[in-house]
Parts: structure tokens; C-alpha cells; sequence
């Protein structure tokens, strides 16, 4: 999973109770967390440690649209 705030649809209003907030500060660029890191953060988030991911991407990657179905403008050059 990567992890890039520049990209998501609810900053800076959600930044204060997201995990990525509490653990890294605010960072800009992307920070990518693996399955195994994933699962220790549900892990805290369910325990009340931290947080839940905020993150709410303004573009879904896989499909290249945004949350609200429409796609992303191309990329010029």
C-alpha cells in the first residue's frame, strides 16, 4: 500500500486522527507500508493506540478514477 497525502480527497481535515500523522508528522511525499506493517497498525488502531488511515484517495490506482466515478484528467506530455 502506498501512502501518499499529497493525493488524498479529506487533507488536511482528517491529518489529526490519522495514524500516518501521529507516527510520521507531516510529511509531504509518499510512504509505502506492507501487508505485515498494515496488520500491526490494525493492530494498534483496534487497541486504541494510534488512529485509524485516514487516507481517502483522489484517485483510485487501480482504475485510475476518482471516488466520485469520474476519471482522472491525462497527463500532459
Amino acid at each position: 500500500m502506498i501512502i501518499d497525502c499529497d493525493g488524498c480527497a479529506v487533507r488536511p481535515r482528517a491529518c489529526g486522527d490519522c495514524v500516518v500523522s501521529v507516527l510520521l508528522g507531516h510529511d509531504d511525499g509518499a510512504v509505502v507500508v506492507d501487508d505485515t506493517e498494515r496488520a500491526a497498525l490494525d493492530v494498534l488502531a483496534d487497541s486504541g493506540l494510534v488512529p485509524r488511515l485516514q487516507l481517502v484517495p483522489l484517485v483510485d490506482p487501480a482504475r485510475g478514477v476518482r471516488p466520485d466515478g469520474r476519471r482522472r484528467a491525462a497527463r500532459a506530455g
